[in-house]
């Protein structure tokens, strides 16, 4: 009876992952253990998996949909056995990818815990954690802000066939005008891939409607100009640099 109840999750082996911390930057390493408690049968678990998740927004027919996507993933253990009542611990490292997207805005990002369990309900654990932009990214924000854009919103997108890259979406940060090109763009769209050494941004710029060409130009979609711009680290240190060629980008278009 034990075993048949196991078998649809009750009385069955249940799972926690604990964390040594929640905060991170990308490339950094999470640590922690999984530990699995076992229930009132023993059981067989074929394997012990971490993913790392988050969510992106994934448009078709005008509706939007919410996708889960699995940014990077990490067997843990095979097999093993979890006798009743007993507490097995399994220690992990678990190495953030480089283009996790980052903790502002609509983005969670989580860990995931999957026990594979052959025919019964497989255990799951979910744990948030915060992630913050790297250094050369923090750079490029700052400076984006210091030209007095607002971060209005931060969220992940499908991306085009055009700007894919590993992952099926990107992460976009959306930024209003509130100094020197207020009335002259309506928004400014940057995305960050920074590889810890470099940095490459793709800017958006939309420019705002002026007169009739400007509102046929808005309502084709050809008041959008796209821009990239490379960094190198050393690059990012100098702040005059920076703002210089940022600002001399967006100069082209508004």
């Amino acid at each position: 009876m034990n075993k048949m109840l196991a078998s649809i999750g009750i009385g069955a082996a249940t799972v926690d992952t604990i964390l040594n911390s929640n905060r991170f930057i990308p490339g950094e390493e999470i640590t922690g253990t999984v530990q699995i408690i076992g229930g009132k049968v023993a059981q067989p678990i074929d394997s012990v998996s971490l993913f790392l998740m988050t969510e992106y927004i994934r448009e078709t027919n005008g509706k939007k949909i919410h996708e889960h996507a699995a940014v990077a993933r990490q067997k843990v253990t095979d097999h093993l056995i979890i006798q009743p009542g007993e507490t097995k611990r399994i220690p992990f490292v678990f190495r953030l990818p480089i283009d996790v997207p980052l903790s502002i805005g609509h983005t969670p990002v989580w860990l995931k815990t999957g026990v594979d369990i052959k025919n019964a309900v497989d255990p799951e654990d979910k744990d948030y954690i915060t992630v913050n932009p790297d250094p050369l990214v923090s750079k490029a924000m700052e400076a984006i802000e210091g030209l007095d854009f607002v971060l209005r919103k931060a969220k992940c997108e499908a991306a085009s066939r055009y700007n894919r890259g590993r992952l099926p979406f990107v992460q976009e940060f959306e930024y209003v005008p509130t100094g020197m090109f207020r009335g002259k763009l309506d928004e400014l769209e940057a995305v960050f891939f920074s590889d810890g050494s470099t940095l490459e941004i793709l800017l958006e710029i939309d420019k705002k409607a002026n007169g009739l060409f400007g509102l046929l130009e808005e309502a084709m979609d050809m008041d959008e100009k796209h821009i990239r711009l490379s960094f190198t680290e050393h690059e990012l240190q100098n702040t005059s640099h920076l703002t210089g060629k940022l600002t001399a980008a967006i100069q082209q278009f508004a």
